[in-house]
């Protein structure tokens, strides 16, 4: 398997690079710190599957990354390998066309199955990230839409009703009534009571 690692730390890119070639059916073929990096590296290389930090520093991060890798023509699989583990990001990720989600505190035995696994077209989520996706279909009433996700991250950014209407190209009164909704399912009255519920559920995170 030709492997792609995409990660902003060099530390991470190395004990990686060190750690997947050990493997006798794994090969490195290229490493990025950045997105435009990563998508020329990719393009030229085509590996088999990306392995895809989401923070990666200024610019766009691996979820657009992400979208953009599985647009290119006959894409590899992208598993992403991060520290995050919030609903927003998972469902982020997602939704871009990852294959996989795995966390990096994660052993390298599960690692190394997960990124076969992905070779395989496959889907793969560690243990807690199968846990969040389980209980959001086991109660789908009491579980934040994608979009009431995107509103309670812009208004931990301090976005007000108008601003967040302009970025999501609705209305206003739109906006009011999705945040009564996730008033309801988040069992508060406040906007502040809201973002704080929600990064302590680990819905979103702050940025």
């Amino acid at each position: 398997m030709r492997l792609f690692l995409v990660d902003d730390h060099p530390v991470v890119r190395a004990g990686l690079a060190a750690l997947l070639g050990g493997e006798d059916d794994m090969e490195i073929v290229g490493a990025a710190a950045d997105g435009g990096e990563a998508l020329r590296g990719i393009a030229a290389r085509k590996p088999d599957v990306v392995l895809m930090d989401l923070q990666l520093g200024d610019g766009v991060d691996g979820v657009e990354v992400t979208r953009r890798i599985r647009e290119l023509p006959s894409p590899p699989r992208v598993l992403v390998l991060t520290t995050y583990e919030s609903d927003a990001d998972i469902m982020r990720a997602v939704d871009a066309g990852a294959t996989g989600y795995l966390l990096k505190a994660c052993p390298p035995e599960e690692l190394f199955q997960a990124i076969r696994a992905a070779a395989r077209g496959e889907t793969v989520l560690s243990a807690k990230v199968a846990t969040r996706m389980m209980n959001r279909m086991r109660d789908p009433g009491s579980a934040l839409s994608a979009r009431e996700v995107e509103i309670l991250e812009l208004l931990a950014g301090g976005a007000g009703n108008r601003e967040i209407a302009r970025r999501l190209f609705i209305t206003e009164a739109t906006v009011k009534t999705h945040l009564v909704h996730i008033y309801r399912k988040l069992g508060v009255d406040t906007r502040t009571a809201a973002v704080t519920a929600a990064v302590e559920r680990r819905l979103i995170r702050l940025h």
